[in-house]
Order: structure tokens, then sequence, then C-alpha cells
């Protein structure tokens, strides 16, 4: 457990380091002295290969905080999601954990509000509201 606290908080660092103007600043600095070092070593192979090989590095290693990042925000949502389900009354407690479901599953539960929305739009049309719940 230590080890993944550690990762998540490492990666929750990184996330908000990274996405800060200074950061980009750096990046921006990084760059333009690897530009500026042209000239002296002659554009040659090596000089390229530095950049390529760090930017390289750099976006592999954000793709896995960017998306333990993403993943711990998902996780988030869905679980206040879960709770606004749980605590409102007439909700469909079915509803709740809805992304642990197979593909199949969804497909039904988006269906039938796929119906509920094609009523209500109908009857937007016909001047009459729609709001409420479905249940009778």
């Amino acid at each position: 457990m230590r080890r993944i606290a550690w990762y998540s908080n490492f990666a929750r660092w990184v996330a908000r380091a990274s996405g800060r103007s200074i950061t980009f600043a750096l990046a921006m600095g990084v760059i333009a002295a690897w530009i500026t070092t042209g000239p002296i070593f002659h554009f040659s192979d090596t000089w390229q290969l530095v950049i390529n090989t760090a930017t390289t590095i750099v976006t592999f290693l954000m793709v896995f905080v960017i998306q333990n990042t993403q993943n711990r925000d998902t996780e988030a949502i869905q679980i206040k999601l879960d709770e606004l389900i749980r605590s409102t009354k007439g909700a469909h407690n079915a509803l709740l954990d809805l992304e642990e479901l197979e593909e199949e599953q969804l497909d039904q539960f988006r269906e039938r509000y796929e119906v509920l929305a094609r009523g209500a739009r109908s009857e937007l049309d016909r001047g009459e509201l729609d709001t409420g719940t479905p249940e009778p």
C-alpha cells in the first residue's frame, strides 16, 4: 500500500507541476538553449538525437502520470455521482456503479434513457413541460 500511495502522490505532484506556466517557460527555455547550440554542434545528428530522445522519454513518462491522474479524477467523479443517485429520492439505485457493467448492459440502460429523451422532446414540441420523473 505504501508503494501505491508514493506513486499517487508523486503523480499528483508531477501533474500539478507540469500544468504551471513556469514549467512551460522552463520547457521553452530548454528548447531555446537547444536551438542556440545548433550552430556550435554544426546541427549534427547527435545534436538532433539529444532533443528527440529527451522529448520521447518525457512524453513516455507523462503518459503514465496523466493516466494516473485521469483515473483518480474519473473515480472520484463516479463516486460523487453514485452518492447523488443514492441520496436522490426516486432515483434508480440500479444506476449506481454503471462503469463496472458489461457493454451490453450499458447499452440496455442507454436505450431506456434514449426512449425517455425522445418522449421528453416530443412533449416539448407539443408545448408541454419536460421536467419531472418518468414514474407515474
